[in-house]
């Protein structure tokens, strides 16, 4: 399948919360091994400190009374051992409960981090950076609690609040359906409370996405020096603040919502052992069954000990509510539509000669749109050069992105050496074609390990001789650290020409057979550009280049130039037969000629 290029757009919020819930606990498939001794060690805890309560009781209502100081002795120490086992089945518990859910969010992270990965280039220039960083940072490290202690703390209470029911009822069931009463009442209201914070959750989630992109554009490097530059930084501060002041309000709002309801569940379960025992003596009064002190005291602490897992179940049941919010952001993401893949069965290419072709190619964003290349055929010779030139917006990098699959055609096709690029396997295509563009991405790293990204296994003296095929050798061991200088973010503490040489010594050390230059030294001053140009030259020779020209002096030698005009092409030849024909290239020269500063 080979789609056009979408528009996407998040899907609406998934109101149905079962097939989400499935969806949460299939994350958890792979660990259920280590889950099921998390849930023998819940339930063992579980019978272990229902225990004490019985243990109480006899103490109460036989030992103490009878005098019996060996039974007494021995109940004692059993409480003692509850206590202890009770403490170790629940440290060894967290800790498992704790590894599956840093496994969880571990998987999490790195399928988010490789759905991006795959996504067409279309994707990122319509999605701010900071908010894809938010998706992963923010939403899946919001996830933490829930995915690594409330799973556990959910089966610890469930079988916490069930053992201690069972037990309640065997030692006296009226006194059991006082105390459980109001529980249905209890359940509707944390419901409530779920939801009212899960809305609150999308809304500061979202927020906070906002906040991260603006950090990431207005305190990088470029833009520190746009806001200075244009005296923009008290705006932009205040411009945060005010995101800031919102974020403040929904985390406010999303911490109080519901906390008075749940004071009055806390506030009602605190006070029922005072309820329990009324009951026992009005009974007793009006001709009850008399209920002994031992029974009495057990059953008191059974429905206190009810209380902490009921009340914790509850607000699990609440935090539940509220990661849904962030689980759907998380899978929003996991669903975007991947729109380039490798076939089922890919073509894969030991040898490349580099032959390019583009056979009636068109290519459009999506059906709204007008096409943006319509009916370009263009054939490139294995070691041949093509130079594309034309008015701003008439589709030359877009039709070189086509090559290594940035984007697919929506009509047509790119071949390499006769095969269709969507054929190949990801691999060869990475091989195949190398791209050098006008903006060079250099990472927060040493010059070594950013030339290295093309080639992890190089070794010194290849980086050496990758440099000084560049021009920038020279440069690079003049620096104190030499290979160690760190570059600073993309590549700041460096000229344009030095980080362009930079990415052409990188391409060097990939050594693709086909290479695309797509305006590499537009953005220089003419004697810079020259040196550039020498390196580029370099680089290009005796490989298949496509070269997406601005300043048409450095395309005069290829083989063949297409002038593009409105995705169509206008013109194509060498450039001594367009200039003869007075054409739109002859149109270009003119004016790029009136553009050449003078010396």
């Amino acid at each position: 399948m080979r789609p056009d290029e979408p528009t996407w757009t998040p899907p609406p919020f998934d109101t149905e919360q079962p097939r989400q819930v499935r969806r949460i606990l299939k994350l958890f498939r792979p660990y259920r091994g280590r889950l099921a001794v998390v849930g023998l060690l819940v339930g063992a805890a579980s019978l272990v400190s229902v225990a004490t309560p019985f243990l109480l009781k006899e103490i109460l209502d036989t030992a103490i009374p009878q005098a019996r100081t060996g039974l007494l002795s021995l109940l004692a120490l059993g409480m003692i051992l509850s206590a202890v086992l009770t403490s170790v089945f629940g440290v060894l518990q967290t800790l498992i409960s704790t590894t599956v859910g840093q496994r969880v969010m571990h998987d999490l992270r790195t399928a988010v981090y490789g759905r991006l990965q795959r996504m067409s280039l279309a994707f990122f220039t319509r999605t701010r950076t900071g908010e894809v960083q938010s998706r992963i940072a923010n939403d899946i490290g919001g996830m933490q609690a829930t995915v690594t202690s409330t799973a556990t703390s959910l089966v610890s209470n469930l079988t916490s609040v069930v053992a201690t029911i069972v037990a309640m009822i065997a030692l006296d069931w009226r006194l059991t359906v006082v105390s459980l009463l109001l529980l249905p009442v209890f359940v509707w209201i944390s419901r409530r409370v779920g939801k009212e914070r899960k809305r609150i959750t999308t809304q500061r989630q979202k927020q906070m996405a906002v906040m991260a992109a603006t950090v990431t554009e207005s305190l990088s490097v470029g833009g520190i020096l746009l806001g200075r530059t244009m005296g923009r930084a008290d705006s932009l501060t205040r411009s945060f603040a005010e995101e800031s002041e919102g974020l403040v309000d929904l985390e406010v709002r999303s911490n109080m919502a519901g906390r008075w309801r749940m004071a009055v569940i806390s506030i009602v379960m605190a006070a029922m052992p005072a309820v329990i025992y009324w009951t026992a003596g009005i009974a007793l009064q009006f001709g009850g069954p008399a209920v002994s002190i031992g029974t009495l005291v057990a059953f008191v602490s059974l429905q206190q000990g009810l209380f902490r897992p009921t009340v914790s179940l509850l607000s699990t049941g609440v935090q539940i509510q509220t990661s849904l919010a962030l689980f759907q952001r998380i899978f929003e993401y996991l669903d975007l539509p991947i729109d380039i893949t490798e076939p089922e069965r890919p073509i894969h290419l030991d040898q490349i000669k580099g032959e390019v072709r583009f056979e009636d190619v068109e290519f459009r964003y999506d059906d709204k749109s007008g096409p943006i290349l319509d009916g370009i055929d263009i054939t490139v010779p294995a070691g041949g050069s093509l130079a594309v030139v034309g008015p701003t917006g008439a589709g030359k990098s877009t039709l070189s992105y086509l090559v290594p699959r940035l984007y697919d055609v929506t009509g047509g096709r790119v071949t390499i050496d006769g095969v269709d690029v969507r054929d190949l396997d990801f691999d060869t295509l990475a091989r195949a074609v190398g791209v050098v563009s006008q903006e060079t991405y250099l990472f927060h790293a040493s010059v070594a390990d950013n030339l290295r990204f093309a080639k992890p296994d190089a070794t010194d003296e290849e980086l050496h001789a990758a440099a000084k095929a560049a021009q920038i050798h020279d440069h690079i061991a003049s620096l104190p650290e030499g290979y160690d200088t760190i570059v600073g973010e993309r590549g700041h503490r460096f000229s344009g020409g030095e980080k362009q040489r930079l990415a052409v010594a990188r391409t060097v050390l990939r050594d693709p057979p086909v290479l695309i230059l797509d305006e590499a030294t537009s953005a220089l001053d003419t004697r810079t550009e020259r040196a550039v140009q020498e390196a580029i030259d370099a680089l290009s020779a005796n490989r298949t280049t496509l070269t997406i020209a601005h300043r048409l002096s450095t395309i005069r030698g290829a083989d063949q130039i297409v002038v593009l005009d409105s995705g169509r092409t206008a013109e194509r030849g060498t450039h001594e037969e367009l200039l003869g024909r007075g054409g739109h290239y002859a149109a270009l020269v003119r004016r790029d000629a009136q553009l050449e500063p003078t010396t």
